[in-house]
């Protein structure tokens, strides 16, 4: 099947799409929405003969209401957010627009729609790792993005940006650099995932000029893209019969730290979260704990 050729953008939005890229490391079906909503708003703004430095929040109001009217609410939720995204990057990055606009897209109110963190049971977990092999090449690879996962917390972008690098097996040590929200940390890496990664890099990995500790066991062997770690992940979760998504995985990591005993902005640093709220929500994953860290209660 022929390849379908990526929709053309000025160089200002195809700017915007590899900085995206580079900071966040989304899956190719993000890029694709994300280009096509900005089509669809370049074609707007051409129409409308709206030049962007001019651009006021009715006019992009008019654009969700003309273009989006008929989508889910989710859609228009999601794709408000790709909006949001680019003219961020306009003020912030380019000085583009004279004034900030992201904050001033916002859609209806939504009242008790939120969903508390689904985490992984300690059967889950057990099943998780017994059913981990290190027969092949890409079992190992599989273990040791497993082990990031669920010892660390990390998401499928960052991890695909570990390099060899950020790695220290001897002090057991690993660096985080492209984190949500440039917020890099150092982390200490747990004698299993030590053991994981070690195992892939002596009997699994590729020899390479790319220092990314991830690379695909095909030639030509390059970096894995943050969509291939995360189906990788959700491959091997579906064969231990868990049916939770591999962010399941970073929810359980959030649990275990609040059973320890670990302080809310302790979590919110290890997580790599922007603001103390972003990190409140973990608190619904355990109601006992909850209850105690807002309440004070001895449950």
């Amino acid at each position: 099947m022929r390849k379908e050729s990526p929709l053309p953008l000025p160089k200002l939005y195809e700017e915007y799409l590899k900085w995206y890229d580079m900071r966040l490391g989304p899956c190719d079906k993000q890029v694709k929405m994300i280009r096509s909503v900005l089509a669809r708003f370049k074609h707007y703004l051409r129409c409308r003969k709206i030049r962007l430095r001019s651009l006021r929040i009715e006019q992009i109001d008019t654009f969700f209401e003309t273009h989006f009217t008929g989508c889910a609410r989710s859609t228009r939720r999601l794709y408000r957010t790709f909006i949001r995204g680019f003219l961020s990057y306009l003020y912030h990055h380019r000085q583009v627009l004279k004034k900030d606009l992201a904050p001033l897209i916002v859609g209806p109110p939504e009242f008790a729609r939120s969903k508390p963190p689904r985490f992984l049971r300690r059967q889950d977990i057990q099943a998780l790792f017994t059913d981990l092999s290190a027969a092949t090449p890409s079992e190992l690879m599989n273990s040791a993005l497993l082990c990031l996962a669920y010892t660390l917390g990390l998401r499928p972008r960052e991890i695909r940006h570990i390099t060899l690098d950020d790695i220290s097996l001897t002090k057991a040590e690993l660096t985080i650099r492209e984190r949500k929200g440039d917020n890099p940390l150092k982390l200490p890496l747990p004698e299993i995932a030590v053991k994981m990664i070690a195992a892939y890099l002596i009997g699994a990995r590729p020899k390479s000029e790319h220092r990314i500790l991830f690379l695909s066991l095909r030639s030509p062997h390059r970096p894995l893209s943050s969509s291939m770690h995360h189906r990788r992940i959700k491959k091997h979760m579906r064969r231990s019969n868990i049916s939770a998504v591999p962010y399941a995985l970073r929810h359980t990591y959030a649990q275990n730290l609040l059973e320890a005993g670990v302080s809310l902005y302790e979590i919110k640093e290890m997580m790599g979260h922007d603001s103390i709220e972003s990190t409140r929500k973990y608190l619904h994953v355990h109601i006992k704990l909850m209850r105690e860290v807002l309440f004070g209660e001895s449950v």
